[in-house]
C-alpha cells in the first residue's frame, strides 16, 4: 500500500512529466524557448537518485555532449517557484555524466525535481527538461519505511527482450511504491556478451536488443561504460530511475566473473589478463553511472552506511575490492577473508554506533550457501562458506568474528538481505544447530535475478547453522527470464510497532513468503 499521507509516485511523475514538456527555458538561463532551439543537449538516459537521507539526496543525469547539469526542486509538480542548483559541466572525462547533490531538503516529504542540460557556450540553448520525484528519509518513526531489493540483470545471455516487455520486474517494484531500492551487486554483466537471438525452448527464440559494446566481454573503459549505457535503453527501467532512489552495490559481473584482486585470467575472451587493470576501468565507469557520494572522488569507496531514519541503517558491503584470492578456503587461519580487516573493522564499529531500529546488512554474496568456482578447473570457492560443516576454516572465520562481535556487544536487529546465486530463498541461523555457536541467531534473504538465468539451489553449509524456511528456484541452470524465477524482495518496517516484515515476491509482484521480525528480539 502506498503511504497514506503521500500522493502515489506514479501518479505524481506523470503530472511532472506533463508539466515538464510544457516548459520554455526559465527565466534565468534567457528567454528564448528551449524547445525551439536546435542542437541542444538531450538526456536520453533518463535520470537517477542515490544516497537518499532525509534532507539531502544526489541527483544523476547523462548528456548526449557538453553540457551544464542544472537542477530545479520544488514541493509541488507545478515546479512553482523552484529552488535552483548549479551542477557540474558534462564533458568526455565521465562520458558526459554527472551529479549534483541536493541539499537542506526537508525529511519525509516528495521532492519533485527536473533535470536541464544547457549548452556550456550558449545558456539560451537547454535540452527538454527531463522530470523525476523522490521521497527524502523520515525524520520521525512513525513514518515507516518500505523498500525492495535484487540483483543480477541482463546476464548469461538474456539482455533486453522488447517480445517480452524488456524489464518487466521494475513496473512490479515501482507499482509498491518504495522508498528505495537496493540493487545487490550484478548491475550489469560485462563479462556476458549478447547476441541477436538465443534458442529457447519449444522451438521458440529470445530477441535481445543489442549494442557494439554488448557483443564481446568488455576490457576498454569504453566497453564498460557501454555495458552500464545498455540497461538504460530499457524504458521500465528508465521510468523505475525517475521515480524510486537507489542504494548501489557491486559484485562480480561488472568486472568479470567471481574475480579477485591480483588475479591474472586464463580466459581466452580476454587480451587484458590482469584482473586489476579491468577492475580500475570497471570500477571508473560503476561509479560515472551511479549516484554514490562515497565514490565521487578518488580514492572512493563501494561500502557506506545509508541512514534511513530512526527505524533503519543500510550497511553496505564491498565483498570485491578486499578479498583474498579464491581457493579451496579450508585454511585454518585468515586474516583478509572476503572484507578484508580495514573494513570488517568499519563494519563493526558503524554497527555499535548505530541507534536504528533495524541493521540491514547489504551483502552481494550469501553467508551459507556453498557458491563454487571452478573457472580453472580447480573446486575453489567463490563466496563464504566451503561446504565443511565444521569449525570455520578460511573466510568463515571473519563472519564468525563478526558474529561474535554482534552477540558479545548486544547488537539487536541486524538482517542481512543478498542475492547473486539467481533464485529466492530465507535461511535462518541457529546456534543450536552449529558447529560453531557463539553468535545470536540471525535471518538471511535472497533475491534476484532482476533478468538473467535462474539457477537450482546452492547446497547449504552447516558452520553457522543455517536453515532454509523457504526456496523458489528451478531444477535446471540458466533458465531464461522468458519462463519466469526472476524475483525481488520487499521490507516494509511499521512505523507504530517497529515490526519488520520481509515478502519475497515473483516478476509480477505475486508474493511468496512472508516472513515478520519483531524489534528488540533474539532469534526472531
Amino acid at each position: 500500500m502506498p503511504h497514506p499521507s503521500l500522493p502515489g509516485r506514479r501518479s505524481v511523475l506523470r503530472g511532472s512529466l506533463a508539466a515538464s514538456a510544457a516548459l520554455t527555458l526559465p527565466a534565468g538561463l534567457g528567454a528564448a524557448p528551449a524547445l525551439a532551439l536546435s542542437g541542444r543537449p538531450k538526456a536520453a538516459w533518463g535520470v537517477q537518485t542515490g544516497d537518499v537521507t532525509a534532507h539531502s539526496g544526489l541527483v544523476w543525469v547523462r548528456s548526449d555532449r557538453p553540457a551544464r547539469m542544472i537542477v530545479e526542486t520544488s514541493a509541488t509538480e507545478s515546479f512553482r517557484n523552484p529552488h535552483r542548483w548549479y551542477g557540474p559541466l558534462l564533458g568526455k572525462g565521465s562520458d558526459f555524466t554527472g551529479t549534483t547533490l541536493l541539499r537542506g531538503l526537508p525529511s519525509g516529504e516528495q521532492i519533485h525535481y527536473r533535470v536541464l542540460l544547457a549548452d556550456p557556450d550558449d545558456p539560451r540553448r537547454a535540452g527538454e527538461p527531463v522530470a523525476g520525484t523522490f521521497r527524502t528519509a523520515p525524520a520521525r518513526r512513525r513514518d515507516g519505511v518500505r523498500f525492495v531489493w535484487s540483483g543480477d540483470l541482463a546476464g548469461q545471455g538474456w539482455g533486453i527482450n522488447p517480445e517480452i516487455g524488456g524489464y518487466r520486474i521494475y513496473d512490479a517494484m515501482a507499482a509498491l511504491d518504495p522508498d528505495f531500492f537496493l540493487c545487490s551487486g550484478d548491475n550489469v554483466y560485462a563479462d556476458g556478451p549478447l547476441t541477436e537471438t538465443v534458442p529457447l525452448p519449444g522451438g521458440r527464440t529470445w530477441r535481445n536488443i543489442t549494442t557494439e559494446e554488448k557483443a564481446k566481454v568488455a576490457e576498454t573503459l569504453a566497453e564498460f561504460r557501454g555495458n552500464f549505457r545498455y540497461n538504460l535503453l530499457d524504458q521500465n527501467l528508465r521510468a523505475f530511475n525517475a521515480q524510486v532512489p537507489s542504494i548501489i552495490q557491486w559484485d562480480d559481473h561488472e568486472v568479470t566473473n567471481n574475480w579477485y584482486p591480483g588475479e591474472i585470467l586464463a580466459d581466452t575472451r580476454y587480451t587484458e589478463k590482469n584482473v586489476d587493470v579491468l577492475a580500475a576501468r570497471a570500477r571508473q565507469a560503476f561509479s560515472e553511472y551511479f549516484p554514490i557520494s562515497t565514490l565521487r572522488h578518488p580514492g572512493g569507496r563501494v561500502h557506506r552506511v545509508q541512514r534511513y531514519g530512526p527505524l533503519l541503517d543500510v550497511f553496505v558491503l564491498d565483498m570485491r575490492t578486499y578479498r583474498n584470492a579464491n581457493s579451496t578456503d579450508d585454511q585454518a587461519s585468515d586474516a583478509q577473508g572476503i572484507l578484508g580487516r580495514e573494513q570488517l573493522e568499519w563494519l563493526k564499529r558503524e554497527l555499535s554506533r548505530s541507534r536504528a531500529v533495524w541493521k540491514v546488512i547489504a551483502s552481494d554474496m550469501p553467508l551459507g550457501l556453498v557458491v563454487p568456482d571452478t573457472g580453472d578447473g580447480r573446486p575453489n570457492i567463490e563466496a563464504v562458506a566451503q561446504g565443511d560443516p565444521g569449525a570455520p576454516l578460511g573466510r568463515e572465520l571473519q563472519i564468525a568474528e563478526l558474529l561474535r562481535f554482534v552477540k558479545h556487544r548486544r547488537i539487536t536487529g541486524t538482517v542481512w538481505l543478498t542475492a547473486d546465486v539467481h533464485y529466492t530463498s530465507a535461511q535462518h541461523y541457529q546456534p543450536s544447530r552449529a558447529a560453531f555457536t557463539d553468535f545470536e541467531p540471525f535471518w538471511e534473504f535472497v533475491s534476484g535475478p532482476l533478468n538473467a538465468g535462474a539457477f537450482p539451489a546452492n547446497t547449504l553449509d552447516n558452520t553457522f547453522g543455517p536453515e532454509r524456511v523457504f526456496v523458489k528456484a528451478p531444477t535446471t541452470a540458466n533458465v531464461s527470464p522468458a519462463e519466469g524465477y526472476q524475483f525481488f524482495g520487499e521490507v516494509d518496517i511499521d512505523g507504530d510497532s517497529a515490526e519488520l516484515t520481509v515478502r519475497l515476491r515473483e516478476q509480477d509482484g505475486t508474493v511468496l513468503f512472508t516472513k515478520v521480525l519483531r524489534p528488540g528480539r533474539v532469534g526472531q
